[in-house]
């Protein structure tokens, strides 16, 4: 069951891909409020995996300016009861069908968990991040053990993580920087809470990405077995990464964008890719820094261009991003760089022999799709847990560096200076970012091979699930 948007569905796919292949057949629940088409979205999703729409729920009720995580949680809430039909139905034996194996929420659909209970069959978590914020969810349950009811607790800054991960102030992400500060703690609390009622979280990660974090999980695992630790969570498996891979068929075909055309044109190695994924959006006055920064660099770019309305310009969602770049800035570079508006096929830019670098937003997608591709990064992270993310690829992974802020009161913007600097360093000088993303996308590769860490753990799982069944083979 994925929740609305590109970052979980797509993941979530391929998870259920893999369980295919490991001998379950699979259903993707899907809402249709706030959910773009799954064929938009999962052009490639394999003949064998089901999908099966929620019904739609009414949310005109609430207020306009009601924030996208009340939303969320309603819309989840207001779907329970078509969720528990609908999976009821998936296990009624009388339909023929084999019994239902497991319930498989993502980390925002946890709610769900008491329906699998009810059916007496397994619940998992899907987390489509990284064990990182496993762990911050799990420091955030284990900090209010014992809390009375309404008693929330802020978290210590630096924070530490297991497995090494230390976060100061401004990169915890924004959701769980307390009570105090954030009316909406309250509510996020509750919602790791429920994760205890998982039989184990699935994790959108390798263990080669994060070692320490993994052998911490697995530690804690064994002291909660040997009864050593009084505080029970559910055990943690990275199982990725599952990255859509790019169409084979659509290769085959020759079929092509203007954005792979130009990059066909381009020396290996030499261009610069911008893009902030699909809920990353500049304001003009950013979108001008970075143009003038793009510019300044003298460095062959592509650049997909998304814009906001934050900054009170008037922008409409239909509008043209291209026409909001400064004046005159297409003719200067026209040549040595690209813009396009809006999309471009990600992947496929990642893996072009000509593309280098990577300008990105430090979301875990597009962080899995560069680790695929052996490309490094410039960390400009936005929102969401994407600093903490640009924390792990700049500090302990080596594969990123990161677009100093220029605000203390704005940790996101950048100036053209900052951009400019951070593009010519990577581009001219950045070997040994090269070569450990090499030595990552080869960890990558290898995490689902026939013996790989990743497809012995999901293994692992399916063996417990099967037994469960009684199809221990």
């Amino acid at each position: 069951m994925a929740s609305p948007g590109a970052g979980h569905l797509i993941p979530m796919a391929e998870l259920a891909r893999r369980l295919v292949e490991l001998g379950f057949s699979a259903t993707i629940l899907t809402f249709t409020n706030l959910s773009a088409p799954l064929d938009q979205l999962l052009p490639s999703l394999a003949a064998s995996v089901a999908t099966a729409a929620l019904p739609a729920v009414r949310m005109d009720d609430l207020p306009a300016n009601a924030h996208d995580g009340r939303v969320l949680v309603e819309l989840i809430r207001r779907s329970l009861p078509n969720i528990r039909d609908l999976v009821r139905s998936i296990n009624n034996s009388s339909t023929g069908a084999a019994p239902l194996a497991a319930l498989v929420p993502d980390f925002l659909c946890s709610m769900a968990l008491p329906i699998a209970a009810e059916l007496g069959v397994p619940g998992y978590v899907f987390f489509p991040s990284n064990l990182a914020m496993v762990a911050l969810t799990r420091h955030i349950v284990e900090l209010h053990e014992g809390a009375a009811f309404g008693e929330y607790r802020d978290v210590a800054v630096p924070l530490e993580l297991p497995g090494g991960v230390s976060l100061s102030g401004a990169d915890i992400p924004d959701a769980f920087r307390g009570s105090f500060t954030n009316p909406r703690y309250s509510k996020l609390v509750e919602l790791v809470r429920s994760y205890r009622l998982a039989d184990g979280i699935l994790v959108n990660t390798l263990y080669d990405m994060e070692p320490a974090t993994a052998e911490a999980f697995e530690q804690l695992a064994a002291e909660q077995a040997a009864g050593a630790s009084a505080f029970a969570y559910p055990p943690v498996f990275p199982v990725g990464p599952f990255v859509r891979p790019p169409d084979p068929d659509e290769a085959a075909a020759g079929a092509s964008t203007p954005c792979l055309e130009w990059l066909d044109r381009q020396p290996t190695g030499s261009v610069v890719y911008v893009a902030f994924g699909s809920g990353g959006a500049l304001s003009v006055e950013q979108t001008a820094e970075l143009a003038a920064g793009l510019e300044a660099s003298g460095q062959r770019f592509l650049w997909v261009v998304r814009m906001s309305s934050l900054d009170g310009r008037g922008i409409r969602d239909d509008d043209d991003p291209l026409t909001w770049l400064p004046e005159g800035f297409l003719e200067r570079t026209r040549g040595r760089g690209l813009a396009v508006a809006a999309w471009a096929p990600q992947v496929r830019v990642l893996c072009h022999p000509a593309t280098a670098v990577f300008v990105s937003h430090c979301g875990w997608n597009s962080t899995l799709e560069s680790v695929g591709s052996g490309v490094p990064m410039l960390a400009w992270p936005l929102y969401a847990e994407q600093r903490m993310n640009a924390v792990i690829l700049e500090e302990k992974l080596g594969v990123a560096l990161r677009v100093p802020a220029a605000r203390e009161d704005d940790r996101c913007f950048v100036t053209c200076y900052g951009i400019a600097t951070a593009v010519k360093e990577l581009v001219e000088g950045g070997q040994k970012l090269w070569r450990r993303a090499e030595n990552l996308q080869k960890a990558g590769a290898h995490a689902w091979s026939p013996y790989g860490p990743s497809r012995r753990v999901l293994e692992e799982v399916a063996f417990k699930l099967k037994a469960a069944l009684g199809r221990e083979k």
